[in-house]
């Protein structure tokens, strides 16, 4: 298990190497526990308040007719932005990529990308 834990951990520092990326946390999309995280956790966001979030929206797509799974959300504020990528998992119920990031130092289009492509790096 401390090999996984550790891999976890490395996975989540190198998201922090993304210019702009100021925190990340991994969430049970469920429960709500947090697998890891690193970073400033207060920029990646409350994990309770993560899950809340995704299933509301997930809800409410579906209740406007929107087809498939919830994919990722982008919140924004005057000093951040907050990122949510689902994270599907073999088995189980997915996870959640969550990502605080600094508004002055990202380019947000670059900084999705980034993290798009390396959400899926974090479960291997």
């Amino acid at each position: 298990m401390g090999e996984v834990t550790t891999a976890l951990r490395t996975s989540l520092d190198r998201l922090l190497d993304s210019p702009g990326v100021t925190g990340v946390a991994l969430v049970d999309a469920v429960t709500g526990l947090t697998y890891g995280a690193a970073g400033d956790l207060g920029e990646a966001g409350d994990a309770t308040e993560i899950c809340e979030l995704a299933a509301l929206i997930a809800e409410r797509l579906g209740a406007a007719g929107a087809g498939g799974e919830l994919e990722s959300v982008v919140t924004t504020s005057a000093k951040r932005h907050q990122v949510l990528f689902s994270v599907v998992r073999p088995t189980g119920d997915p996870l959640l990529l969550a990502a605080g990031l600094d508004r002055e130092r990202v380019n947000v289009a670059l900084a999705l990308r980034s993290l798009g492509d390396h959400a899926k790096e974090v479960l291997a």
